[in-house]
């Protein structure tokens, strides 16, 4: 009677952007006698091992930093097909949300400030334009402006600063 020794070796690696693949073999072999069950189950894992590893060294797609976490996904065109010329140019892009564009937006109008003045703080303090900032370094950015420029002003009826108050109700949080 023969035994039958089925083997699956997996791996999965981690890539960067939140992204992984993963490589499975599973192999299946008729044993004669029990006498090496050990021996061979060890020869198998050790083959079945080699060639995932080997076949792992090639990743393929690794997508780049940021890939698919567009806030404003581009409209599909006519055809139904997005392209980059669906996209506004990365220059004009925000990277920061909707709600903290309005906001330093809304503190830029209040205050009277100069645009290039904002810049050259974001630049200064992040190495990057206004535009460019993440969700992180638009909050650093707002609350710079919020301690230089804001003043302590507060509306009385929710106790958040005037440019809080046109930012979709949100209490105030970005």
């Amino acid at each position: 009677m023969a035994i039958k020794l089925i083997a699956n070796y997996s791996k999965r690696l981690g890539l960067p952007g939140y992204s992984s693949h993963q490589f499975s073999i599973e192999i299946e072999t008729e044993l004669v006698t029990t006498d090496d069950v050990a021996a061979e189950s060890a020869r198998i894992y050790e083959l079945l091992q080699t060639n995932v590893d080997e076949q792992m060294k090639s990743t393929g797609f690794v997508p780049p930093t940021g890939y698919g976490m567009e806030e404003n996904p581009p409209e599909p065109s006519a055809n139904g097909h997005t392209n980059g010329t669906d996209r506004p140019p990365a220059s004009t892009a925000w990277k920061c949300t909707a709600k903290q564009r309005q906001l330093i937006e809304n503190l830029v109008a209040e205050h009277h400030l100069e645009k290039n003045v904002v810049e050259n703080l974001a630049n200064e303090r992040f190495g990057k334009g206004v535009r460019q900032l993440n969700k992180v370094e638009a909050s650093g950015l707002i609350d710079e402006l919020l301690d230089t420029h804001g003043g302590g002003q507060r509306l009385a009826t929710n106790g958040r600063r005037p440019a809080y108050a046109g930012v979709h109700g949100n209490g105030g949080r970005r």
